[in-house]
């Protein structure tokens, strides 16, 4: 059997719970699991207080139950997998480098920020600044991919240096902002002021979208790169539709306030 942490008593304040990572578990049983410590606020406590402990480790985490004030799942994963049955708060995954998580169910903001490597699949919406930098830093997603199947807010891929961001929905505002390289595909629409100051990398699009100014217009294609893209992300169990896998794609390069060598494709 898996370990199993299945939510018993709902936080009254937010509970950072970094330490729900798989490769901090390795060789526990389920006393020592539930001994591990977490911040409640700003006082420690015991993951047992709010969780109940069951199985062994063997690679695979499951953490159950409305975990919508539980935050920093997955923060610093390395290797492993978790699968979380619910919603969930801030900041999960953030700064992975390895191993997968799953979630049935939405996220809150800050998604996958600044990570290096992995994967995270969210079924239902996720919040603001997934993949992004945090405040005061420059890089975002550094690598790894996150596909949202739902809708996604605002600043998607801030800042990210390398990696796939996928929103099978909408996306907010500024998607793309500050974005250094990698790409970002949202098959729904997208919020204003598109790849802000981005200075390379690709966002695209599947619906009609209003640039700034400081985009130009390249030309009409059919990008044979994009349909490796989203052939996988096909696989991945998103509505990719032959219209848009076969589409002609309009090239916008931008932003002409930085160096101009980013782009966005949107679907004609």
């Amino acid at each position: 059997m898996s370990l199993t942490l299945t939510l018993h008593t709902q936080p009254d304040v937010p509970l950072e719970a970094e330490t729900i990572v798989p490769q901090r578990f390795d060789g526990m049983d389920a006393k020592k699991v539930a001994a591990a410590k977490v911040l409640y606020g700003n006082q420690p406590a015991a993951l047992g207080d709010f969780f109940r402990v069951e199985g062994r480790p063997d690679g695979e985490l499951r953490v159950v139950g409305n975990l919508s004030w539980i935050k920093m799942i997955g923060a610093g994963m390395t290797h492993g997998r978790i699968v979380i049955e619910g919603n969930v708060g801030m900041h999960l995954g953030a700064a992975m480098s390895g191993g997968e998580i799953l979630v049935d169910g939405n996220v809150a903001d800050w998604v996958g920020e600044e990570m290096s490597g992995g994967r995270i699949v969210v079924k239902g919406n996720a919040g603001h600044l997934v993949g992004s930098a945090l405040r005061g830093e420059s890089v975002g997603a550094r690598g790894g991919e996150i596909i949202i199947h739902g809708n996604a807010g605002n600043e998607v891929g801030g800042g990210m240096r390398r990696g796939l961001i996928a929103v099978g929905g909408n996306s907010g505002d500024f998607t793309g902002v500050s974005m250094l390289a990698g790409t970002v595909v949202v098959l729904g629409q997208l919020g204003i002021r598109t790849g802000a100051g981005m200075k390379r990398g690709t966002v695209v699009s599947c619906k009609p979208a209003e640039l700034l100014p400081t985009f130009s217009y390249a030309c009409s294609y059919r990008p044979v790169a994009l349909r490796l893209v989203l052939g996988y992300l096909r696989s991945r169990g998103l509505a990719i539709s032959d219209a848009q896998f076969f589409g002609r794609y309009r090239r916008w390069s931008g932003d002409g306030v930085e160096t101009g060598r980013g782009e966005v494709l949107l679907l004609e």
